[in-house]
């Protein structure tokens, strides 16, 4: 089995407008790398796994399977969240139009966006779901809880406090209005793109 990389960041750590070098240096660095690693490590222990000990009170396979998605999740999710900024934070594409149809207004998403932030304990995501064509803000108080079966993320923001501490202390409000200043729209456009072409392609 082919192992997970560490993908690096798209941009300097010093090259974000409010949120500093040494948050992402530590975010990235470690955090996120150590994510990689123990979702490769633990996808290695299943392939030896006594699976004919499996139990749903406990065994070593519940454990596995458990934290498989917490790991799986934390490194997908700080992918996209990396891939997202490194831009001028400026609403532009076919996304905004969208965005737009399903909420009024970009006034209106924002607010709700950065309001499901304020009550996330770990992220909040904007996806796209095919089921309804429509794109919804998700609050997860964990990688793996919060999330929609089937959905893709296309923007979404880290509100777990190694995101922000160092730079805000305990003034997340004022995270977020840095997060959404370094969003790179044209990336979020790529990823609604695919998301909807994906979804086109299997009809």
């Amino acid at each position: 089995m082919s192992k997970h990389p560490v993908q690096p960041l798209p941009y300097a750590n010093d090259a974000l407008k409010g949120i500093g070098a040494k948050t992402m240096e530590i975010h990235h660095d470690k955090l996120y790398a150590g994510y990689v690693n123990k979702r490769n490590e633990i996808e290695e222990a299943l392939q030896k796994v006594d699976r004919s000990k499996a139990n749903q009170i406990y065994s070593e396979m519940r454990g596995l399977k458990h934290e498989e998605t917490f790991a799986a999740n934390g490194q997908i999710l700080h992918e996209i969240y990396f891939s997202i900024m490194g831009g001028d934070g400026q609403p532009k594409g076919e996304v905004v139009d969208k965005i737009k149809e399903d909420f009024g207004t970009f006034a209106a998403w924002e607010e709700d966006f950065k309001a499901t932030a304020m009550v996330a304990r770990g992220w909040v995501v904007l996806a796209y779901d095919p089921s309804d064509r429509r794109l919804h803000n998700f609050a997860c108080d964990a990688q793996n809880q919060g999330g929609v079966w089937g959905t893709f993320p296309i923007l979404n923001c880290d509100t777990y406090e190694h995101s922000y501490f160092i730079d805000y202390g305990s003034d997340r409000k004022a995270y977020v209005e840095a997060f959404m200043r370094n969003v790179n729209w044209d990336e979020v456009n790529r990823r609604f793109t695919n998301a909807t072409n994906m979804m086109m392609a299997k009809k």
